[in-house]
């Protein structure tokens, strides 16, 4: 029984530092967000490139992750709410990765921009769309860390503003269609719209597997945060 308990508290502890190194993403998703922003609204280079290089380290982080976990898998074979957990630091190392991913995307279209005209009105709205994304990760993140079902149920509302800005740079784009050039700059920023809607998407999400960590259902969330399936009060 000994020999059991010490290596049920070892695999604990293991996977308690995989969880640390999958959530030490979020701080550099979160951070990278405002840069690649700032590179694609200020057409500041060196922000630009500071996003692609950190992303090649979250890269590199969520191979560590993916080797880690596999290991630790093949290793002790995890059960009920172990094996729970296992299943959420997979899907949020996957997770964090695509958040970098869609961050140096808005870096590189900041790259291909720089020499374009702009228009204020669309980089306005991008910027709006950062401010409100980057809190949304930093609100799933809290929620994960104290277990806040609540908390994790915010991140669907804050989610709705984005969606509705993402929607409306379709019409900010067809509004300069008669100028090539601008034409041609905003249809990149069309696509960095749609990138930091992909992030807000992501930290739903992670709010989605923080409650299934909590609850062990797995059910998405309505626009009210609420799931889906098995709501608290089916009025």
């Amino acid at each position: 029984m000994t020999e059991l308990t010490d290596t049920n508290v070892h695999f604990h502890q293991e996977l308690d530092a995989l969880e640390q190194t999958v959530l030490g993403v979020v701080d550099r998703a979160q951070h990278m967000v405002g840069l690649a922003v700032d590179a694609v609204v200020e057409s500041d280079m060196a922000k630009a490139e500071e996003v692609i290089n950190l992303n090649r380290g979250i890269d590199e982080t969520y191979l560590e992750v993916h080797n880690e976990w596999t290991r630790l898998m093949a290793l002790n074979q995890p059960l009920g709410p172990d094996l729970r957990r296992m299943a959420v630091l997979l899907q949020l190392n996957i997770t964090f990765e695509r958040m970098g991913d869609q961050c140096e995307n808005i870096a590189k279209i900041a790259q291909f921009n720089s020499e374009l005209p702009q228009v204020e009105r669309i980089r306005d709205q991008i910027q709006e769309m950062g401010d409100l994304v980057r809190p949304m990760i930093r609100t799933a993140s809290d929620a994960y860390v104290r277990q806040d079902l609540d908390e994790a149920r915010l991140l669907p509302s804050m989610d709705e503003p984005v969606d509705r800005l993402n929607a409306n740079m379709y019409k900010e784009t067809v509004a300069v269609g008669n100028n090539p050039r601008l034409l041609e700059w905003a249809t990149k920023m069309l696509m960095a719209s749609r990138a930091l809607e992909r992030i807000g998407d992501q930290a739903v999400d992670f709010a989605e597997q923080t409650a299934y960590l909590i609850t062990g259902e797995r059910a998405g969330f309505n626009e009210k945060g609420l799931n889906r399936q098995g709501d608290d009060d089916p009025s």
